[in-house]
């Protein structure tokens, strides 16, 4: 088993889910409350996960985490953890019950509501020690949210934010691949893609961080091998544990800052009449951003070049949009039930989300038009 010591601690090995009782040790969790979601539990993955923890650990189950994650949901959630007097969270699932478990460990502890702590209205330094602990165990590869300072959170006004912390990451993640092994394969693919797509970004950040940037550019190497054996055979579990390798490297590299794929998903994934997957946002919207970013971080995405295994004199972002379609996943918004109107609030938006100040190029709302254009 690897035992991995870096933000936080991560228990990786398959079947990992059986020293769960140490975790919630570790974290001084004695009443839990799970978060999850219905395809969770529908898929016998909820059981899987706490089959060894003793009977009567669990003081309440929260499996109404929509597909992205709201504030109402965080309140709904709230409301259980508090009646059942529990001292910290398990969020089991994907990302959405990560943020959402990530956004109720903040206001079980603090005071106010919830948009008082985005990153963008200076909310990151009012998040506190005091936060609930959280244990992360994933049954997706793509967020990383397992080992991440951040949650996304879709408010009532129906703005995307992030809420930002160093408090926020989980005191233990449990990566155990085999929880990924029925995974479907578009799933697989779109969840994939997004933790290729922070690994891209987080590289070509400019932000000067060499350990992270590392790890990025190794997170890639290893989603791009494995990604295709994991769509192509969801029980391939040497492909399953390299995909989750991958996720949580991209989580680790966060530090560096993400940029413009996600200033423009968060929008985009909002929209809750149109319920987009982040992950298949994130494939689209890749090539357009690594044309526009290209003439600013030139050296940078010929090492991406290299981790992809192309040579540098062959189109990157046409390779990544090949890549995609070669998962199964769609490569235009408009594939995917995106209406062309909402591009003109989707860009103004994009230029007051938090990801979008460490783009590896700046960019203006009138860029940020053209890329969805490209992308339409």
């Amino acid at each position: 088993m690897a035992l991995i010591n870096y933000i936080t601690t991560v228990r990786l090995d398959y079947g990992a889910v059986r020293d769960l009782p140490e975790d919630l040790a570790a974290a001084g969790i004695t009443r839990p409350l799970v978060v999850t979601d219905k395809g969770v539990v529908a898929a016998g993955l909820l059981e899987k996960a706490l089959v060894a923890l003793p009977k009567g650990t669990v003081r309440a189950v929260f499996d109404e985490t929509p597909a992205n994650p709201t504030e109402a949901g965080v309140e709904a959630a709230l409301a259980v953890y508090k009646a059942h007097d529990c001292d910290g969270l398990i969020a089991i699932g994907g990302g959405s019950p990560m943020d959402l478990a990530k956004g109720v460990a903040i206001l079980a502890t603090h005071e106010g509501t919830l948009e008082t702590y985005a990153a963008v209205f200076g909310g990151t330094p009012k998040i506190t020690a005091k936060t609930a602990p959280t244990i992360a165990i994933p049954t997706t590869a793509g967020t990383g949210s397992e080992v991440g300072r951040g949650s996304m959170i879709t408010f009532r006004n129906g703005r995307k934010l992030g809420l930002l912390s160093p408090y926020l990451v989980p005191k233990r993640a449990v990566c155990d691949p085999d929880l990924t092994l029925g995974l479907p394969p578009l799933l697989t693919a779109a969840t994939g893609m997004d933790a290729v797509s922070h690994c891209v970004e987080c590289f070509t950040s400019p932000v000067d961080n060499p350990v992270a940037a590392a790890i990025a550019i190794d997170g890639l190497e290893r989603s791009i091998r494995a990604l295709p054996r994991a769509v192509s055979n969801g029980q391939d579990r040497e492909a399953r544990r390299e995909m989750m390798i991958a996720a949580f490297e991209g989580a680790m590299s966060f530090q560096k800052g993400l940029g413009s794929v996600h200033a423009l998903s968060h929008p985009l994934g909002a929209m809750e009449e149109l319920k987009l997957h982040h992950g298949t946002l994130n494939a689209v919207l890749l090539p357009a951003v690594i044309r526009f970013n290209l003439p600013a971080a030139r050296e940078k995405y010929a090492r991406v070049h290299q981790a992809v295994g192309l040579p540098e004199t062959e189109d990157l972002a046409h390779w990544f949009e090949r890549f995609s379609a070669s998962l199964g996943l769609p490569t235009k918004l408009s594939q995917i039930g995106v209406p062309r109107q909402v591009i003109p609030a989707v860009a103004r938006a994009a230029m007051g989300d938090h990801t979008h100040a460490t783009n590896a190029r700046p960019a203006s709302e009138e860029d940020y038009l053209r890329i969805l254009e490209e992308s339409f």
